[in-house]
């Protein structure tokens, strides 16, 4: 496959900054650590794991104390961790402390998410391989030819960013990831319906990508999960991206999928996300960065969380996006919320997608002579 266009991609995560509403209210929300929230959306345990977990990571870096406090932290041993350069890109870590944009945030908190939930799932360290690079699908081309399991990305840009031919480019990726085994997760975005641009609604590649699992995020305590949006009424702010692609088509997998507004001049082709989790960083994630404990949310601790559940799940399952819509009931139904432009309704939406993991019943679904699932399915649409 041809290098396609570097395309200038971002991290998202977000830092905890409690909105003015939750400020003054008696409690603001508790973060999660991963192992409460795993046990929140019912992981499975002692499951024979096995899975090879690729990260893509286009900058920052990490430091060993931060991953050996954290891991201490959650009485978790320290997951198996190998750093591989794709295109001479590194881990070069504390380049930009101090800054809200900081990309060892990002770094920290796939490595720390991923290792915490696969762990949860089997109670064995992950093996995780970090492929450092300028460019996303060479990343991925070489996580899967280097025969890793399951993929994590948490950087993107909005489809207007990319342009067609790196579009197809990234999806010819993904497609080739999948028919080698590898199931590929992707961020939705952190900016509302509009991700980030001047029109009001815009969805985010990769995660846009038929050949991805598009990652989408909820606001979640434990007692109510809704969706991500801390600038209601915007289709530009921090909520969870999602809508409808103005570059792939319809997909005939997303079975029972809502169709775009009547009259919307915006996206009319697949929908994204397919599957969310918690992301708000009102409800974030404890993660140890620089040595501290820090809050972060966003759609990039979605796509980690999935991949370690995934691993768990065994190896080599490769394309299983058909499998999660015709198994809407592996997931909880988001119905409350919007993200600008588009709100979340009964079944699939363009905001949480099928909705957030029922992990065990996913652990049923997936597992070695399960029932229901194809892992060569294709896609017709």
């Amino acid at each position: 496959m041809p290098t396609s266009p570097k395309v200038p991609c971002h991290p998202y995560f977000k830092l905890r900054r409690l909105t003015p509403h939750i400020q003054i209210g008696p409690l603001a929300p508790a973060p999660w650590n991963v192992t409460n929230l795993c046990a929140a959306y019912n992981w499975p345990t002692n499951l024979a794991g096995g899975g090879v977990i690729a990260i893509v990571e286009l900058g920052g870096g990490w430091v060993q104390s931060d991953i050996d406090q954290y891991f201490k932290s959650i009485n978790q041993p320290v997951p198996h961790i190998t750093d591989v350069s794709v295109d001479g890109t590194k881990n070069s870590p504390n380049r930009s402390t101090g800054s809200n944009s900081d990309p060892d945030y990002e770094v920290a908190l796939d490595i720390e998410v991923a290792g915490a939930s696969y762990y949860a799932a089997t109670g064995k360290p992950a093996t995780i391989r970090i492929y450092w690079s300028q460019d996303i699908a060479s990343a991925v081309q070489k996580a899967a030819g280097d025969g890793c399991d399951v993929c994590s990305i948490s950087w993107g840009a909005d489809e207007s960013t990319w342009g067609t031919e790196a579009a197809n480019e990234m999806e010819s990726a993904a497609a080739t990831a999948t028919s080698l085994g590898m199931i590929v997760f992707a961020a939705s975005g952190d900016n509302d319906s509009s991700d980030g641009t001047s029109t009001p609604a815009n969805v985010d590649a990769p995660s846009s990508c038929p050949h991805v699992v598009g990652c989408g995020g909820t606001y979640k305590t434990s007692t109510v999960e809704t969706v991500w949006n801390d600038s209601p009424g915007q289709t530009n702010g921090e909520g969870t991206g999602g809508g409808y692609s103005t570059i792939f088509p319809v997909e005939s997998f997303q079975i029972g999928i809502p169709k775009p507004p009547a009259g919307s001049p915006y996206g009319k082709g697949r929908m994204v996300p397919d599957v969310s989790a918690d992301a708000d960083p009102n409800t974030g994630y404890n993660v140890v960065v620089h040595g501290s404990t820090t809050v972060v949310g966003g759609t990039s601790a979605v796509a980690p969380l999935y991949a370690g559940l995934f691993a768990a799940f065994g190896t080599k399952l490769g394309f299983v996006t058909p499998s999660l819509y015709q198994n809407p009931a592996d997931f909880n139904d988001i119905t409350s919320g919007g993200n600008g432009y588009y709100n979340a309704g009964p079944g699939p939406d363009p905001c949480t997608g099928i909705g957030s993991p029922i992990g065990n019943k996913l652990a049923s679904l997936f597992t070695a002579g399960a029932a229901g699932h194809n892992p060569n399915a294709q896609i017709t649409g």
